[in-house]
């Protein structure tokens, strides 16, 4: 079908052709699948601050896993791409599609995700093209084979924003459109540049044999001599040695200009497809980035801004799934064992109040593409360590026994976040800190008192401390230096001993 001449720039293609260029197209899969593949290639940052982080956080992963949630999201978005539309419905067993779905006893029941292509949901999601309407250009309810479903048990993703009274034949309505609609022509032209591809290799290997003609008259004895010549240009290999006259040649087919146009061919190709599917090239001429991610070339940066943006476009999926899995994970009977594991915390709160603590303060954040190496990432903490250091360094003349121990806390805690530096966490006991700190202030405050009852004798000290150092300095007493420093010494190590003896202190 891609091989068709009717096929002009500006052809829609249909439901049949979106599943066949998906199936057998090189590029059909790619176009679909790879945007979807980088924005999963991280896993989001689960945090919950208001509840048991790990243990909530861990219950929540493993019922994330154990409903395959990421592989149900994403075979919604690829069909969403591949058609302009699709939908995910929950089902549970025992109950009808119409009634809504009770998130409380969910955790208990057997459900069952239908992830659905625009057939399947024909006729449900045309969507209402009156301006007045309330639902105008809305996805609202579906149905799937007459049988309705409840607003509450389906999620509709589209690909790319509906246009007013624009029908969409891949997906059977007013609705987004396929993200091969634009590239159908250039698609189909790289089809056919395999075909050239395919004829290039088959007469890669065609030599040209430039023979010299016995004359005008060939006997049946020149014929088979020279067809001979050419059997053994055909059969000759690596190590074979064959003779030939002068003015004979034997030289493969000229490709020398093939390269130059059918090469930029190609790639302006590839390039058309991408513009068309609004894709950074690099991620349909599959080539490798000659840097990583970490570096941030400007490569590395619009497959990160195409990445984030298909992360919005997901995340009514994954809001949708969050809801259903925090009620799965969350349930009243994990909820007994939080109890047990933290009787004082939860032992006097109900279910229904912790469980909607822990929904509120649930955040999920997906991590940025652009991450750098760990080389670059201890630079940056040991900046910051540093900077820590400088500022309490000035704070702490100026603060009192208190706010020295917050000034402490505060590095402290600054330490511990930087895990490539410190990969062991510094625990520090405040309280003891505190208590110390107030025992060498009032230490302090003690000798003081003891210094001033007693003037006499410091001074003495401190005066012929003084009165050596001026001898020392005179010409000829140089030699005393040793002895009058030793001296001071002495003096000053008994006067500390005897304000020591008296305020008990070492």
């Amino acid at each position: 079908m891609l091989l068709a001449q009717d096929i002009q720039p500006g052809d829609e293609p249909s439901y049949q052709l979106c599943k066949t260029i998906y199936s057998y197209h090189p590029l059909g899969r790619k176009m679909a699948e790879a945007p979807v593949s980088l924005a999963q290639s991280q896993q989001r940052e689960i945090t919950c601050p208001d509840s048991p982080e790990d243990v909530c956080v861990r219950a929540f992963h493993n019922e994330w896993q154990r409903i395959n949630a990421d592989k149900l999201i994403a075979n919604t978005r690829v069909l969403s791409r591949i058609y302009g539309i699709a939908s995910v419905a929950c089902l549970v067993d025992g109950q009808s599609s119409m009634t809504p779905l009770d998130y409380k006893k969910l955790w208990n029941q057997t459900i069952s995700f239908n992830v659905l292509d625009p057939l399947n949901t024909a006729g449900s999601l045309v969507l209402n093209q009156q301006p007045n309407a309330m639902d105008f250009q809305k996805w609202s309810n579906i149905t799937i084979a007459g049988q309705p479903y409840h607003r509450s048990r389906s999620v509709t993703v589209l690909n790319e924003e509906p246009l007013y009274i624009e029908y969409t034949n891949s997906a059977f309505g007013f609705v987004g459109r396929s993200v091969y609609q634009r590239a159908l022509y250039p698609m189909k032209s790289f089809v056919q540049s395999m075909v050239t591809d395919d004829l290039v290799t088959i007469k890669a290997g065609v030599l040209v044999a430039k023979i010299r003609q016995p004359g005008s008259v060939i006997d049946n004895l020149m014929a088979n001599i020279a067809g001979f010549k050419r059997q053994m240009l055909k059969d000759a290999a690596t190590g074979n040695v064959l003779s030939i006259a002068p003015d004979e040649d034997v030289s493969s087919l000229d490709f020398t200009n093939l390269d130059g146009a059918f090469g930029m061919a190609r790639k302006d190709i590839l390039k058309n497809i991408a513009t068309a599917a609004d894709m950074p090239a690099v991620i349909i001429e599959n080539e490798t980035l000659t840097e990583g991610f970490g570096e941030g070339t400007e490569d590395a940066k619009s497959i990160a801004r195409f990445v984030d943006r298909e992360r919005m476009v997901m995340k009514p999926l994954y809001d949708y799934f969050d809801e259903i899995v925090m009620a799965r994970a969350w349930n009243p009977e994990f909820y007994k064992t939080v109890q047990a594991q933290f009787p004082e915390e939860y032992g006097s709160v109900d279910f229904n109040t912790a469980f909607y603590r822990w929904k509120n303060s649930f955040s999920a954040i997906w991590p940025n593409l652009l991450t750098e190496p760990d080389s670059e990432k201890i630079k940056t903490q040991d900046v910051v360590f540093k900077a820590a250091i400088a500022a309490v360094e000035v704070l702490l003349p100026a603060c009192d026994p208190d706010n020295k121990i917050r000034a402490m806390q505060f590095l402290a805690d600054t330490l511990n976040s930087q895990k490539l530096l410190f990969p062991e966490p510094l625990v520090l006991d405040y309280d003891a800190m505190l208590d110390y700190a107030e025992e060498q202030k009032a230490n302090q405050d003690e000798m003081q008192q003891n210094a001033l009852q007693e003037p006499q004798a410091g001074s003495k000290t401190f005066e012929r401390a003084d009165a050596l150092t001026r001898i020392e300095s005179r010409p000829g007493m140089r030699r005393y230096s040793d002895a009058a420093a030793q001296r001071v010494a002495e003096l000053t190590s008994r006067r500390v001993l005897r304000l020591s003896d008296k305020t008990g202190e070492k």
